[in-house]
């Protein structure tokens, strides 16, 4: 989706010249003096970098960081796992959820009330805080974790830091105070280091190519069939196919380029964020892309929702509708829609089958037969074509239009140089298309992992004393460029989990 917006996005020169300059710069040299004072500098620009958005939803974040810290140290005061710890984690998560309901499901559930029972109520247009469902969730973390574990963290800035830092605040990933809080407090953090940052400016510039070369390069594909799709024009077979293939291409390289650059946002600074993708398009499985994709948020749901409804402890009917109903809820975390509902029933069912399959095959078919070529490509296969039907319902604008285009996948050939209209209408080559998708796919299927590029990148540089600079000099020669191709198109290319 591309728009005019007042975001400060990591793509922008107002991020890549002012503000990432003034944020280290100012960050490191309070870091020689006072770490306390370098601490509660970056939560402040943390903040402002939130507020830039929309100033009047940056009260709403610091009212539920200042309720989260408060319950946080009730439940410690009050001993973890006593009657009143519990009584503080339970109103604590339901003021959470209540605050993010409302923001994000108030008026779906009006809206079908209204379907259901004829009415006309109406609760106006309630706008979606941005990031809304990143700092909710990472605070309940912090509450659960409070009372299981019994974490604490009675520095209000460090807190606060841990719940805005600027990388991960808008789009996650989900993070766990015990991931956080102890780089907070070493001092290495607050010294400058020519290797990390210099590793960090690569690693960013991996994620920004990642999404202004690849995942806005490839969006028109993806715009030009959805949006024809929800216009009422039918797209042909080929077009459905190259729509679907160039939102899932899309989706991965905008989301995954994002967490690359919040992982090298927070490299330059000494910090470590945990890795949200390891190429899900190399699955084999269902089972094995919920390890890969989003991979702090399967966490989340698997020991935030998943265990605590019973996990695979009660037998496998129990196992196997615990996993349904987790990833329902998960689909509908992403947005308040029966298109996420249906996104994450499909991927529950999916799930279901995954494990029935392994349970079924795993006495009968022989290990030599599953590690085979011909085997494991038939398992990628059919994985990625799963993972690609779930995708049309996350992308299409309502049910009408998700199943216009599962018809359409569905349709009769026509011929490779046939007229197109969709991709025409919108100045699109057929061919350039195609191509442009194959290499996307070769790209998420064959090359290297951006994780183990970026561990390359750490090592090398902090290896060595010669060549951090000449990596340096490079990645920021290609942030620069990519910057300024960014600049040039007619409108900016927001983040797409941006609206989630």
């Amino acid at each position: 989706m591309r728009h005019r917006l007042a975001a400060m996005l990591f793509t922008s020169a107002e991020f890549i010249l002012v503000f990432l300059p003034l944020v280290l710069s100012v960050f490191f040299l309070l870091g020689q003096r006072s770490h306390p004072l370098a601490a509660s500098w970056l939560f402040i620009a943390s903040v402002g970098f939130y507020a830039w958005w929309m100033p009047q939803f940056s009260i709403l974040l610091l009212l539920s960081i200042a309720w989260n810290y408060f319950v946080g140290q009730r439940i410690i005061g009050g001993a973890s796992k006593e009657p009143g710890a519990r009584g503080w984690l339970v109103l604590g998560i339901t003021v959470n959820l209540a605050v993010l309901a409302w923001f994000k499901y108030a008026n779906f559930f009006v809206d079908n009330l209204n379907l259901a029972f004829g009415t006309h109520w109406a609760l106006g247009a309630i706008t979606l805080p941005i990031g809304i469902s990143f700092f909710t969730f990472t605070q309940i973390a912090f509450l659960a974790d409070a009372y299981q574990k019994g974490v604490s963290e009675p520095r209000v800035a460090h807190y606060g830091l841990f719940v805005t830092y600027f990388p991960h605040l808008i789009a996650g990933p989900v993070l766990h105070h015990a991931q956080m809080m102890p780089q907070f407090g070493d001092a290495s953090t607050y010294r400058f280091n020519a290797g990390n940052f210099a590793a960090g400016s690569a690693i960013f510039m991996l994620g920004l190519i990642k999404k202004v070369v690849v995942a806005d390069g490839i969006s028109p594909i993806a715009d030009a069939v959805f949006h024809g799709c929800s216009e009422g024009l039918t797209p042909d077979l080929l077009e459905a196919w190259l729509g679907v293939l160039a939102y899932t291409l899309q989706l991965y390289f905008d989301f995954s380029g994002y967490s690359d650059m919040a992982i090298g946002l927070s490299r330059m600074l000494n910090i470590s964020l945990p890795y949200n993708f390891d190429s899900p398009y190399k699955a084999l499985s269902i089972i094995d892309f919920w390890r890969r994709w989003h991979m702090t948020l399967s966490a989340f749901l698997r020991d935030y929702l998943y265990i605590p409804l019973g996990g695979s402890r009660h037998g496998a009917f129990r196992r196997y509708a615990n996993l349904f109903t987790t990833m329902l809820l998960g689909g509908l975390w992403h947005g308040a829609s029966w298109n996420f509902v249906i996104w994450g029933a499909l991927h529950g069912g999916y799930l279901m089958i995954n494990h029935a399959w392994r349970a079924g095959t795993a006495a009968v078919l022989p290990a030599a037969i599953q590690q085979g070529r011909v085997y494991q490509v038939l398992a990628w296969g059919v994985t990625l074509l799963a993972v690609m039907v779930g995708w049309v319902f996350f992308r299409a604008t309502d049910l009408h239009n998700a199943n216009a285009m599962l018809i359409a996948m569905l349709s009769q050939p026509v011929a490779f140089d046939a007229p197109h209209t969709l991709l025409w209408n919108a100045g699109i080559h057929t061919g350039a298309a195609l191509a442009y998708c194959i290499a996307g796919l070769t790209c998420c299927a064959l090359m290297p992992n951006s994780n183990r590029i970026g561990e390359w990148f750490i090592r090398f540089c902090n290896g060595s004393t010669r060549w951090p600079a000449f990596v340096l000099g490079f990645a920021w020669a290609i942030i620069l460029c990519a910057m300024l191709i960014n600049a040039t198109r007619s409108a900016v290319s927001a983040f797409i989990y941006f609206n989630f």
